[in-house]
């Protein structure tokens, strides 16, 4: 069998160990100020709203709608990392973490978006075009079928929401990340958030707050999106080469180089998209890639507990609480799904089955993106803000 060679792979420029050095230099200042943008996102909610920031966050009380702004956010965004660091500070301001829960678990829908619009190229090739579809969409179904496990278990029991918190309080304890209320992180990253603060104080409240909020979430947006840029350059031609040795090692070592891979490029699209064009080209089967999704899943989970690092006092409680939320759920998501043989098969079953279609009816694959992440989610979000 003639070896099949990713065209990409030439592409990748590894950087000498000068411009390496200064570029991790890049990628450090720019983790700093992703956790001093979630401060500023937390301060900005807390000056806005104060104590009315349990009015302004009534709308939560509908986990559907959580669900579906979470999905269709992280669609438009394209970045889960970005909008579960924005759902960090959403906590820090006020945002019950039960409604959090819900947002965290649509994120990782809309962040399957990206490897689906990566299988259109391929779209030439009718039998490529149908192994990356299916490549792609996998990912898909398995967050989907992860949703409707876990979703009614969390608005009946709430199992998600009191594991976090357990694991939260075991590593904050009383309430605070400081030690003998020295907090390193709140002293590293304060300069900055100060600075922005009372730039913003020029304005009435509550539209410093406002402006403050507006300038945190830019901040997570741009970090997070250099981030990856940087790390794609730096790690991208290594992430590859980890993935081509994993394959045919088994699941778990599938699911930990995807891990390994997400946590290092710090992006779960980047990892997933990796995998799409090898499967069109036919160098991977969809068992061989599956792994690797679920791997990304739980890879993506990092930034958030980068994020919740910058909050310190009463709120780095839930913060951490939210963060390792979608640690557990997804960690857990994997076990069951994958641990059982019957749910393990439903996302190969369905990507395949549905692959097999749009590879026949090209259109019907760009109706089933903007149906998926857009329209439907659209209509249910005006359903149940109307009847909730």
């Amino acid at each position: 069998m003639s070896q099949v060679v990713e065209p990409a792979s030439q592409n990748v420029e590894i950087p000498s160990p000068k411009n390496a050095v200064l570029q991790w230099l890049v990628v450090i200042f720019l983790v700093y100020l992703l956790i001093a943008a979630v401060s500023m996102t937390g301060a900005g909610f807390n000056s806005a709203a104060g104590e009315r920031a349990k009015e302004l966050f009534a709308f939560a009380t509908n986990p559907f709608l959580g669900l579906l702004v979470g999905t269709i956010t992280t669609a438009l965004i394209q970045s889960s990392s970005t909008v579960t660091s924005i759902i960090v500070g959403l906590v820090v301001g006020g945002l019950p973490v039960a409604t959090a829960v819900p947002m965290v678990m649509g994120a990782n829908i809309g962040t399957t978006i990206t490897n689906t619009l990566v299988s259109f190229g391929h779209v030439a090739d009718q039998a490529e075009f149908r192994k990356a579809f299916a490549a792609a969409t996998v990912h898909d179904f398995f967050n989907l079928l992860s949703v409707l496990i876990f979703l009614p278990l969390e608005i009946l029991f709430h199992p998600l929401e009191k594991i976090g918190l357990f694991l939260a309080t075991l590593f904050v304890g009383g309430g605070s990340m400081s030690i003998k209320n020295l907090n390193i992180v709140k002293t590293v990253t304060s300069p900055p958030v100060d600075l922005f603060t009372a730039t913003t104080h020029i304005l009435p409240a509550p539209f410093d707050g406002i402006m403050l909020i507006g300038l945190g979430i830019g901040l997570i947006f741009l970090a997070i999106t250099f981030i990856g840029k940087q790390l794609k350059v730096l790690m991208v031609g290594r992430a590859r080469n980890i993935l081509h040795t994993a394959i045919g090692r088994g699941p778990m070592v599938g699911i930990l180089a995807g891990t390994l891979i997400t946590i290092v490029v710090q992006s779960s699209s980047t990892t997933t998209s990796l995998m799409v064009p090898l499967a069109g080209a036919g160098v991977f089967e969809l068992a061989q890639v599956y792994p690797f999704t679920l791997g990304a899943n739980i890879g993506t989970c990092v930034t958030a507990l980068l994020a919740a690092t910058a909050v310190f006092g009463a709120e780095a409680v839930p913060a951490l609480e939210i963060a390792m939320v979608h640690l557990v759920y997804n960690v857990l998501g994997v076990v069951i799904i994958y641990g059982i043989p019957f749910l393990r098969h439903l996302p190969l079953q369905g990507a395949e089955a549905l692959a097999a279609i749009a590879s026949e009816h090209q259109y019907l694959a760009i109706a089933y993106i903007i149906t998926v992440f857009f329209l439907l989610p659209g209509i249910l979000l005006g359903i149940t803000a109307l009847t909730w």
